[in-house]
């Protein structure tokens, strides 16, 4: 997954294809119970991109989306957010989202 600044944010967010943003930081674990399966998950599919910012370094962007709680995921498309969860959830949690937000840039 890559690691995104906060200058590389929106441009990041702003790509015709889904992609998948990680709001983490070092000392949570619940972050790093999560790491492991977006990272397989991005494995498989080549169609959207998995990113992670660490709000510790980047608090405006995380503060600019109203994150108080981490992990959060948020899922966007063109610049838009279509889809989010927060905490760390089981594979197949994170699979269904990541296909509802597939099926909304799909329709």
């Amino acid at each position: 997954m890559k690691a995104l600044t906060e200058k590389e944010f929106d441009e990041e967010i702003n790509k015709d294809k889904l992609v998948v943003v990680d709001f983490w930081a070092e000392w949570c674990m619940p972050c790093r119970m999560l790491t492991p399966v977006l990272e397989k998950l991005e494995k498989e599919y080549d169609s959207v991109e998995f990113a992670k910012l660490n709000t510790d370094e980047y608090p405006n962007v995380a503060m600019r989306f109203g994150i108080f709680s981490i992990p959060t995921v948020m899922m966007f498309y063109k610049g838009e957010m279509i889809n989010s969860f927060v905490g760390a959830m089981p594979e197949s949690v994170v699979r269904r989202e990541v296909e509802k937000a597939l099926e909304k840039i799909q329709a």
